[in-house]
């Protein structure tokens, strides 16, 4: 969903016109914005001017079909949810367009609630994924933490943190100011939860307590016999 916008975005991509105000006031009412195009190549061209949160693309259109704009589309995004709509029937048909990176399908005619009903759950889709990928960043104090990367950055510069290194520190982050308990650290990343490998653990915190620090409001807390509490003072 872009940002600032409360209101999803929905590219139509429909040459029937009436058909394409039908499902534009229907989408409306239910809180989408909607974009329409009456072919595949101004719906490409909308595209790429407005980057929507969902396309909606009828399969048979002139100038250019919905498979071939779909197929241009996921050249360069391979994210953004795709509904074709169809008035063919051909399993042949419906595999293609998968194929070419479609998410979901109604042939025609179908009813609007249906079409409302899929379009959410696409959304929704999206704004799982978005909420997903934020997760990543994390600030703990003065330090920027990058699970993806397993770098930790500071003024100083930045380190580069082994796997376990990074998450174990990602469990703690995501757990701000909440232990995180030793048992299920030791049955995620390890798969038993051995006395070796506890002493192993500990080892590890001793670790990142040492990059952490430079930031004398950031601490790794030990909540003895329980776990691990990593908070930032105030």
């Amino acid at each position: 969903m872009k940002e600032n916008d409360k209101r999803p975005l929905v590219l139509l991509v429909e040459d029937e016109s009436t058909l394409a105000m039908i499902i534009k006031d229907t989408l409306e009412e239910e809180n989408f914005d909607v974009l329409l195009a009456s072919d595949g190549l101004k719906g490409l061209a909308s595209f790429d001017a407005n980057h929507p949160d969902v396309v909606i693309a009828d399969v048979m259109m002139p100038q250019m079909d919905g498979f071939e704009m779909v197929r241009r589309i996921r050249k360069k995004d391979d994210a953004t949810p795709v509904l074709f709509l169809t008035a063919r029937s051909s399993t042949d048909d419906l595999v293609q367009g998968f194929e070419l990176g479609a998410n979901d399908y109604l042939k025609k005619p179908f009813k609007m609630i249906e079409l409302v009903i899929r379009i959410k759950a696409l959304t929704h889709r999206v704004m799982v994924a978005a909420s997903a990928e934020e997760k990543h960043l994390f600030e703990i104090g003065s330090y920027v933490f990058d699970s993806k990367t397993q770098l930790l950055r500071s003024t100083m510069g930045a380190v580069e943190l082994s796997y376990l290194e990074s998450e174990i520190l990602k469990r703690f982050c995501s757990s701000m100011g909440q232990v995180v308990e030793i048992d299920t650290i030791l049955t995620d990343l390890w798969h038993d939860n051995s006395f070796y490998n506890r002493n192993s653990l500990h080892g590890f915190i001793h670790k990142l307590r040492k990059l952490l620090i430079k930031d004398a409001h950031v601490k790794i807390l030990n909540v003895r016999g329980v776990g691990y509490k990593l908070i930032v003072l105030h």
